[in-house]
């Protein structure tokens, strides 16, 4: 029954809890007690103090006058009701008593005896008597004027029911305690329901989260609003998060299978028409233009696949950078040349005029930065319609004299506001008319952050997009804090 959890409370909180509520109620069983029996000795040794102005005139020796004097003391003893009172000769024998009955002559009186050895005159004494009855009594010792004994007077006091009293007290208590633990136990339980069943629960859920099914997630329910509902708000939320990187994934999926069938198909197309073909009966425009598309459909896979092979090793955390000191302007200018012709061809405008100032340079990869500016710049043109423009400028001015900037700007179909914010997201995808795996801008924006740099994407829906890369100048020494080659 009890597990995880509620055996730890068990153990730990509940054991501490009951042997505090414990030694609380003996405690105050102790305590009650003593309070009792106090009470019982301070009545006794009120009452015994009396005798020294009773007797503080007693100076006979005779025996006589002693129990003719502690006979008119006994007579008109006035809390007979409480107490007994006896007077011992100066032998230890009772010779009266308030009840009008003297005790067995076996009946030993050990506080007798312990009185005349004290040098106060008088001792206390506890237990059962003959007839098995528990007493408390205090005797005291009578002199006279030579400070002879000439007997005593004994108080004694039933505890049958003192003991009585502290029994229900006691009872009282315990019933108390039972009670206290009783709650306890009671409440802790339903604590411990409030937190192992929707933890139960949600190991449940989480457990069928983790096989695939995500609509487990709308089945939570919580009714406080506490570190139990937080969690539960934290699972929905992981639900949906994964339930959206899965689709995400499996677009992906599709996306590429697409993407690597679509040059494959016209690859084995061509080579097929070409191989089928007699030869010689193939013309030469014919032959070059198979050759063409075989090439350029070779190039978009050899693409595709590096891209997903950059991807895996930012995942892995194996990419490898080449660090050396470079010119980015040099570097740009060459990725700008490599799309002019594509640009011409599908009737964009590709625009940049090369500064004529000699920039700062900085450190990093060339290959990889030339990955990222044609990553950058393929997106421009691919979502720019014909006739559009993009516009490239690489940017360094003295009020930020640390960092380039390359500013690339088209007039296409612009991201939605609601995408905007996932597009350097692995997998994720904002237009799927356009051809494209998902993952170049995520790998772009990982080499930047790599470089110590940034990428920042601004657009509006029908506007067009403009994306900003910032990197940080050379500084001389700072090489020896990136070394050339760098496995993250």
């Amino acid at each position: 029954m009890f597990k995880g959890i509620s055996k730890r409370w068990m153990l730990n909180t509940l054991s501490v809890i009951l042997t505090i509520i414990i030694l609380i109620v003996v405690s105050l069983i102790f305590v009650v007690t003593y309070l009792f029996q106090n009470s019982v000795e301070q009545s006794l040794s009120a009452a015994s103090s009396e005798l020294s102005l009773v007797f503080s005139g007693f100076a006979s020796e005779s025996s006589t006058s002693f129990t003719s004097s502690a006979r008119d003391y006994v007579e008109n003893f006035d809390k007979k009701e409480q107490m007994a009172v006896m007077v011992i000769n100066s032998s230890g024998r009772v010779i009266m008593t308030s009840t009008g009955f003297n005790p067995s002559d076996k009946e030993e009186i050990p506080d007798f005896e312990e009185a005349k050895s004290n040098e106060r005159g008088y001792a206390s004494w506890s237990g059962k008597l003959d007839t098995g009855e528990s007493a408390m009594s205090e005797t005291r010792i009578i002199t006279n004027g030579n400070g002879t004994v000439v007997g005593a007077v004994r108080y004694i006091v039933s505890m049958d029911p003192v003991n009585g009293a502290i029994m229900i007290f006691s009872l009282i208590l315990i019933a108390l305690g039972i009670v206290i633990i009783s709650l306890v136990i009671l409440s802790g339980i339903m604590f411990i329901r409030s937190i192992v069943k929707p933890i139960r629960e949600l190991s449940q859920t989480a457990d069928k989260i983790a096989h695939g099914d995500f609509s487990a997630s709308e089945k939570i329910e919580y009714k406080y609003d506490d570190e139990i509902g937080d969690l539960c708000d934290a699972v929905s939320d992981m639900a949906l998060d994964l339930q959206t990187a899965e689709q995400m994934k499996n677009d992906f999926i599709s996306r590429v299978s697409h993407e690597l069938r679509t040059p494959l198909t016209a690859i084995k197309g061509w080579a097929e028409t070409m191989q089928l073909s007699e030869r010689g009966t193939l013309d030469r425009r014919t032959f070059d233009r198979g050759m063409g598309v075989i090439i350029k459909e070779s190039t978009r896979l050899t693409s595709i696949v590096e891209e997903l092979l950059d991807f895996s090793r930012i995942q892995s955390g194996r990419m490898v950078l080449m660090n050396e000191k470079l010119d980015i302007l040099a570097e740009f200018d060459e990725t700008v040349y490599f799309l002019k012709d594509r640009a011409v061809s599908e009737g964009k405008h590709l625009l940049y005029d090369e500064p004529e100032a000699v920039y700062p340079p900085v450190y990093g990869d060339k290959n990889r930065l030339k990955q990222v500016f044609l990553n950058i710049l393929d997106n421009a043109l691919k979502y720019t319609p014909k006739g559009g423009v993009v516009a490239a400028q690489v940017i360094y001015s003295k009020d930020e004299p640390d960092i380039i900037k390359i500013v690339i700007t088209d007039s296409g179909c612009g991201i939605a506001a609601e995408d905007l914010p996932k597009v350097k997201e692995k997998f994720y995808k904002a237009n799927q008319t356009v051809r494209g795996s998902g993952i170049g801008l995520a790998v772009a924006d990982e080499i930047m952050n790599l470089h110590n740099g940034s990428l920042n994407i601004e657009s509006g829906e029908g506007v067009g997009t403009t994306v900003t890369l910032t990197f940080p100048i050379h500084k001389e020494g700072e090489e020896q804090n990136m070394p050339e080659n760098i496995k993250l």
